[in-house]
């Protein structure tokens, strides 16, 4: 797991370039699933996604040759957007590849950051090969989305807020794509408390479940989704698996509709956007109402970079 000190230390370096977010009790959610709701507000982070925390923590780490060369990634768009951003503040020049069907929100945040883009491969996977390939050619060091011990402890450091907002909650509920995230939130908190984590992943894509499941890291057929946040395959020796398998004590899968019908309940009844990946844990939720009765339940909204064309077909 990631250390305490190294999360303690990520806050501190990180702490002068993002904001500290809100966790807050949610009466609506309450009421509706019958238990005691928490929700993190990582929609209302810098460029609209936790991103920018590991985004931060690994390019204040990197050294003056790295920072120089300058750095390239691969992104479903919210990682390119927290790289670029702080890239931006730094003087680090970002390349970064994404899928060709990267949502166009994403795509041209990360051009208006000043942002070189490189639209490559159907999935995430594709996308990711090729900037590793770019990174050995070119020089250029490459800061995964999640396997980067950096990045797991700047995202880490939600979980270490969270923890000192209310240490009483007995369930995290995390959104799952490659395991950055939860690999950062569940090593605070399993430290911490003995509080239950759970990884929640969308069905189009749930490559850490089935590889869980199967005992290493595996491929899979993968289906278009609204949450391509979390969309893709895995690193085949990312350290996320092996934390994941320490620290992560239950795994939900939801399906695109229930994803779909979250987005829509927090916009009616909570009045507020989320991008597919960010409403999974509202899903979960609302799916599993009988499993979360009477918990004390922390639910990490992700982000809110939503494309206005997919926001308008919700409608």
């Amino acid at each position: 797991m990631i250390s305490l000190k190294d999360v303690y230390s990520a806050k501190k370096r990180i702490g002068p370039f993002i904001r500290k977010t809100p966790l807050d009790y949610s009466p609506v959610l309450s009421k509706h699933i019958g238990a005691e709701v928490w929700l993190k507000y990582e929609n209302f982070q810098i460029t609209g996604s936790f991103k920018i925390r590991g985004a931060a923590n690994s390019l204040l780490s990197l050294n003056s040759e790295q920072k120089k060369r300058g750095i390239v990634t691969s992104s479903a768009g919210n990682h390119g957007m927290g790289l670029g951003y702080i890239g931006k503040v730094l003087g680090i020049n970002v390349r970064v590849y994404l899928p060709i069907n990267t949502p166009s929100v994403k795509v041209t945040g990360l051009k208006q950051l000043g942002v070189e883009v490189i639209l490559y491969g159907n999935e995430y996977l594709e996308s990711e090969r090729s900037a590793i390939e770019d990174s050995l050619n070119n020089k250029r060091f490459y800061v995964s989305p999640y396997n980067n011990y950096d990045v797991i402890a700047g995202q880490a450091t939600i979980g270490l807020e969270m923890l000192e907002d209310n240490p009483e909650l007995d369930t995290i509920l995390v959104p799952l794509g490659g395991g950055g995230l939860i690999s950062g939130i569940g090593s605070v908190w399993k430290q911490a408390t003995g509080a239950k984590i759970i990884g929640v992943q969308s069905e189009a894509s749930p490559v850490m479940y089935e590889s869980i499941k199967t005992g290493r890291i595996i491929e899979i057929p993968l289906k278009e989704s609204v949450a391509e946040g979390l969309h893709g395959g895995i690193e085949p020796d990312s350290i996320t698996f092996n934390i994941c398998k320490e620290c992560v004590d239950d795994y939900i899968i939801v399906k695109e509709s229930s994803i779909i019908d979250s987005m829509k309940f927090m916009i009616y009844r909570h009045h507020l956007i989320l991008e597919g990946a960010g409403a999974v844990g509202i899903a979960a939720l609302i799916d599993e109402t009988e499993k979360f009765r009477d918990k004390k339940i922390g639910v990490v909204l992700s982000g809110s970079n939503i494309d206005e064309f997919l926001l308008k077909k919700l409608f």
